[in-house]
This record gives C-alpha cells, structure tokens and sequence, in this order.
C-alpha cells in the first residue's frame, strides 16, 4: 500500500486532534467580564439577604426577649387582677319614701352600681360604637385601633382618635393614673390582656360602664341616668344613650347642663358611629338627632338636691349611727323609711302657713317645726325642721333644736299622779306658794295671769293650765318620780331635779314631746319613733329590720286613757278651744314659755300625733306668742289635712281597767240617779264611794254613763 508522499496528510483524516475543551465556547474577554460581574453580584446579594435575615431574627429575638422582659418585669409590680372580683367601688345610698318615692342619693361618689343584664343592648352599644367598636374581637389591645388612631392622628396633624380599649379604659381606672408616659402605657396593656384573660366580655362590660364618670357628680350610667333623664337606665331612649355615651369622652365639657350645643353635636357623632357599625339604622340616627332630650334638668349637688331634706337628714343620721359613715355614703345600701311624702308636704305647707301668720299679726315668730308620728307603729310620717332648708340654714328644728316646752311638759307631771292614785277629780288648792331655793331666797311660782282661782280638781287645773297646781301636784307624787315616767314614755334628755320641771324649764326637742304623747296615744305603750324600716345592702341583702319594733307598756292603759280624756278637755273648753278643735276625737296641750320665747301645742288623735313649735333661733321673745294660737292653729291645720282620708276614730275604752262614774257639780263625789252632773273616769280603786251631800241612793236603777268620747262631758267647775 502506497502511503502518501512526506509532508502530505491523507485526505480522509482530520490534521486536528478532537478535545473536550474545545467542545466549550468560550467566551470572548469583553462577555467574560461582564458575566462575572454579574454572578458575583448575585452572590453578594444573597449573602446580605441571609445576613440580613440573620440579623432580622436576632433583632427579634432580642426584641421578643426584651418584651417578655419587660411583661415579666411590669407584671411583677403591677396589681394582682384578680382582686377586680372582689373590688368594690364607692356606690350612693338611695333612701326611699313608704310609698317608693325616692327621697336622696347619699354619696361622696354619686354611683348606682346595676348589673349588666339591666343595661339595656343600646345603651351598651352607644358606647361601644363611640370608645371601642371593636370590643367583642380583641383581646385587650386592639392593634387596628392603634392603627387606625396613628393614621387619623397624623392627617389631622393632632391626637383626634385615641386608641385605649374598653379593657384598657378600664384598667387605668381600677389600678392606675393618668399620668401619660410610655411605662404607664405599657402598664395599662399588660393589665388589660390580663383581665381579658380572666374576665368575660360582659364582666368587664359591667364594670367600666358602672364606673365611668359622666359629669354633673354622676359616675356609672344609672346615676348618671337618673341625673340627666330622671329616670332608670332601662328606660333610655337611642337618643338619650347616644347622649350619655358623647359626655364619656370629656364630662365638663359634653354635659347638656354645661354646654347644650357641645353635647348636641357630642351626640350626633355618636349615632352616626352607631349607623356606621350597625347598631342603628342611617334614618334611625337622623331622628334622634333631632328628637328632644327631656331633661330633667339640672338639681343642686348634696343635701340640697335631697327630697324633704328635713326628714331626710335625720334619715341619714340615723344611718350614720347604726352603719358607720363609710358604709352611709360609699355603701350602696337600699333604705326603706317610713316618711309619708304626702303628709309631709302638708306639714311644710301648715309651718310656713303659720309663721306667715305670725308675721301679719305682729307676733315676731320666724321659725316653726312640726313632728308627726303614728303612735300604734312609733313611725315617724313626716318631719319638718324649719320654714326652708337651705345653703345658709340647715338646722333642723324638729329633733336637734333644745327647747323649754312650758306647759306642755305637764302631761308627765299628771300622767305619773294618775297612775299613782290620784283622781281627776283631786282637788288641788290653786293659791300663792313659796319654796327655799337654798341660797337664802324663795321660788313662788305664778300663775300665766298672775291670779290664784282656789280649790280646784286635777282635770280643770290641767284643761286651763294653771301652774300653781301642777307645782303642788309634782311636789306630791316627787321631781324624780315624774323624770322616771318623763324618761320612759319617751324623753331622753337630761331634766333637771327641781320643782319649776312641772312648768317645762328644762330642754327638750319636738320629737322628743311627740313620743312623749304617742305613748300615751297608744294606751300607754312606748314605742321609740324610728324613721329608717329597712336597709338592705348593696347586693339586696338584708342589713337592718325594724319593721317590728320593740314595744314596752310604761303605764296601763286605764292611766293613758284617763290621761287622754283629761287631754280631751283642753281642746274642748280649756287653752286649746277653739283653735285646735278638727271635728274629731282629740286631745292635746298647749305649753307657753316665760317672755314668750317658746310655743307648743302637742296633741294627738287613736292615728296620728303631732308636736308643733314656734319661736326664734336667737331665743329672742315673740310678742304674746300662746301656745293656743298660732301653735295650735298650725296643729290643727296639718291634722284636718293629714286625716282627711282617715274615719273618724274614738279613743279605746278599757273596760276591765277604768269606771265611768256621774259626778256632782258640787263636791265631785257620786251624782244620786236623776241629778245634773258630769261622766269622770276613774281607774279601779280610785273611784269615790261617797254620794253628793253624804245621802244615800235611793233603790232604783242606776244610771249608766257612756264615755266621753261619745257624749261630751260639760265641763265641771272648780
């Protein structure tokens, strides 16, 4: 085989070597460049997203770390929440009438605490639309609302939306301030998770709308109910709710009583909130918009807000003493009172008609007071201190003023002689008597017109008032003995030990002198005059019930009923006649002091008792001021008006206890059948034996009287 020539290759061979390297296309050096570039840019980039993403989740984890540090640290000191169950805020005492009248809120804090079932579904929306719509989905912070606020707050330029929860609200009330810092901020979130962890919706619901203060000293949406509509929370209209819910955001200045178009305009932003979430309709919210409020309108604050303050000061007094003043203004109690609001309008009405009187007629009286008591129960219908309780004068006259009560103190004086054994129809000499003081001088009591009328019998010196007598008659049953019976038919002041007590000198107050009476009203049955019947706590538990008082016989009832009878005649023909005659079964006694700086009349029907007094503060004297006048007419005046609903009542007879005898008109011993006399009543044993002259009945019938209350007896002479 011929092989080709040198230096020549064979055509059907390659002359190139094939080589792997050469099956790659390499770039030229310009595209090389710039591929490289671009890959190592590629790498660079990951390589600072994983380092970036490294130093996002440290960052994190520091940040996390410090979070839960700081959780850790401010839950540490902050309150324990679980002490909101048993936290209890400062709530009004509500005191009532008998008839359901509500007479005061008594409070430092002026809150009626209602559970959330009495709130009604608009009330709470109005609320929640306007501080927190988003209340029934978070959990204690709303982020969206943090959002939301931040975005409102920069395009306005100013903080216009805040961003505290209802939780959070409600925490910075409970445990903190409002002291605006990041650290007080950060407190007010951890407890608000906190809560929503241990509370339900409506517990904390129920709490913050209990405890909000919503102007006008009205904190919690009762109050503050009662305080704007007059009414309870449950009977709010959406026009009132969205009113309510509008003060919550600034009270000063959303309060209809202090701005009426600022909480007008207040209000309309709340139903458009409400028609914006859903709550009320776009046509509902147009009309509350303009439909009327029906304010109450605006009361003054305290005591002088309170209905028949008088009575309901005592009211409280009474409170104070048996509870504490704690448990009196911050306790939330429930009291019931025995106060007759109808009957007390009358006795204001009989006390300023009487010192008016007085006025016209020159009698120089500025002030009066009148109790009212019902004797069968002790309860106290109606209680009026004065001619008008005031800023400047809140005394009240009917149970803290000291008075002397004059003759009208004589009751004690006759009821311990009766009770003793003496007779109506003792006769007392009625002449000039001097007593040693003890420092060398003599006491010679008088006689109001300054005349001695002889021999007389208990029941005249009594129905005319004559001193003198009632002087002998208490230095002969004893000055302790009568403090003894004084003491327990219902006096409680001190009295002094000496015989000028037959004619009143020793202080008492009007309620005093109408248990006094009452006791006697009662056929000798004291009972304690009372204003408060029940209290109930808070939570409607039972604190205090005095439905059924103690009850204590200090005489018998034959001594009331002679007593009574006695009393009888001075309205009939004695100080009292004419002014303080009603048309009905009544007995009472009038009591005058010396320079006429006090005038009583006290008296008393089987239903009510009422103790009347006029006179000045300054003790300065009236102008012949009896106590058979303007007393008496003022006493009248109220008994005819508080009894008009009343039957007629005749006093009790005690037929086992007293005898009804006729007497003669000459020497008051037994009337023979047929001959003039009077009907006197005598208890058992006390009655006279002997007949008129020392004759001897003849053997027919005897005559049986009736009592006194049903045929009038003619007044004896002395």
């Amino acid at each position: 085989m011929n092989s080709p020539p040198e230096g020549r290759r064979a055509p059907w061979r390659s002359t190139k070597r094939w080589s792997w390297r050469r099956s790659i296309r390499r770039p030229t050096p310009a595209a090389s460049s710039t591929g490289s570039s671009r890959a190592l840019a590629n790498r660079t980039r990951k390589r600072r997203g994983y380092l970036l993403l490294r130093v996002m989740l440290v960052l994190l984890l520091v940040f996390g770390g410090i979070v839960a540090g700081m959780v850790a640290a401010y839950s540490r000191r902050l309150p324990d929440i679980t002490r909101m169950a048993e936290y209890q805020p400062q709530k009004a005492t509500q005191i009532y009438a008998r008839d359901g009248t509500l007479l005061a809120n008594v409070y430092q804090k002026d809150r009626i605490w209602v559970s959330i079932d009495k709130i009604p579904p608009i009330v709470r929306d109005a609320f929640i639309a306007t501080e927190d719509r988003d209340f029934y989905h978070h959990h204690g912070i709303d982020l969206r609302g943090i959002v939301r606020a931040a975005l409102a707050d920069y395009r306005h330029d100013a903080a216009v939306q805040g961003a505290s929860t209802i939780t959070q609200q409600l925490a910075r009330a409970l445990f903190l301030n409002d002291e605006k810092t990041i650290a007080r901020k950060a407190e007010e979130a951890v407890l608000a998770i906190q809560i929503e962890r241990f509370y339900t919706k409506d517990e904390i619901l129920e709490r913050y709308l209990n405890l909000i203060y919503l102007g006008s000293g009205a904190y919690g949406v009762q109050a503050a109910a009662h305080t704007y509509f007059g009414t309870d929370v449950w009977n709010l209209n959406i026009g009132q709710a969205a009113m309510l819910a509008g003060i919550n955001a600034a009270p000063s200045d959303y309060s209809p009583y202090v701005n009426p178009k600022a909480a007008r305009q207040r209000q309309a932003h709340v139903l458009e909130r409400m028609a914006s979430s859903g709550y009320i309709t776009r046509a509902q919210a147009t009309y509350w918009q303009a439909a009327p409020l029906a304010l109450a309108g605006e009361r003054p604050s305290g005591m002088l807000g309170w209905k028949a303050p008088y009575f309901t000061t005592f009211a409280v007094h009474r409170l104070e003493g048996l509870f504490g003043r704690a448990a009196t203004y911050n306790g939330g109690l429930e009291v019931d009172t025995t106060l007759d609001p109808q009957m007390q309008r009358e006795a204001l009405a009989a006390v300023q008609w009487g010192i008016g009187q007085a006025a016209r007629e020159g009698i120089g009286a500025h002030e009066g007071a009148l109790v009212a008591i019902r004797p069968t129960t002790g309860e106290i219908l109606a209680m009026v201190g004065g001619t008008g309780f005031n800023l400047r004068n809140q005394f009240n006259r009917a149970w803290q003023a000291r008075r002397q009560p004059g003759s009208s103190f004589k009751i004690y004086v006759y009821t311990a002689a009766i009770d003793l054994g003496l007779a109506p129809t003792t006769i007392i000499d009625d002449s000039p008597i001097c007593f040693p003081v003890g420092d060398g001088t003599n006491w010679c009591p008088d006689n109001d017109d300054h005349r001695f009328w002889g021999a007389m019998t208990l029941r005249y010196a009594l129905a005319q008032s004559r001193n003198v007598v009632a002087v002998k008659v208490l230095q002969r049953v004893g000055v302790d003995r009568v403090i003894e019976y004084a003491h327990r038919m219902g006096i409680d002041s001190s009295l002094g030990q000496d015989l000028s007590l037959a004619l009143g000198t020793s202080v008492v107050s009007p309620l005093e002198q109408a248990a006094g009476y009452a006791t006697i009203a009662d056929q000798g049955v004291a009972i304690a005059p009372y204003a408060i019947k029940e209290v109930k706590d808070s939570l409607g538990s039972d604190l205090y019930d005095n439905r059924y008082p103690q009850q204590r016989e200090v005489v018998s009832s034959g001594t009331a009923y002679v007593v009574t009878t006695m009393l009888e005649d001075v309205i009939k023909h004695g100080t009292g006649y004419p002014n303080a005659e009603i048309g009905r079964p009544a007995a009472g006694k009038t009591g005058t002091t010396s320079d006429f700086r006090d005038a009583w009349f006290v008296g008393f029907t089987p239903d009510l008792v009422a103790a009347v007094w006029i006179g000045n503060d300054d003790n300065t004297p009236m102008h012949e001021s009896y106590g058979g006048d303007v007393p008496a007419r003022v006493w009248a005046r109220f008994m005819k008006a508080a009894l008009a609903k009343t039957p007629r009542h005749d006093f009790s007879f005690p037929s086992g206890e007293v005898q009804m005898v006729r007497i003669c008109n000459a020497d008051h011993k037994r009337a023979l059948p047929g001959e003039p006399g009077y009907v006197e009543y005598f208890l058992n044993g006390t009655e006279p034996l002997g007949y008129c002259y020392g004759r001897a009945p003849i053997d027919t019938p005897a005559e049986t009287p009736t009592p006194v209350s049903e045929q009038p007896s003619a007044e004896p002479t002395p």
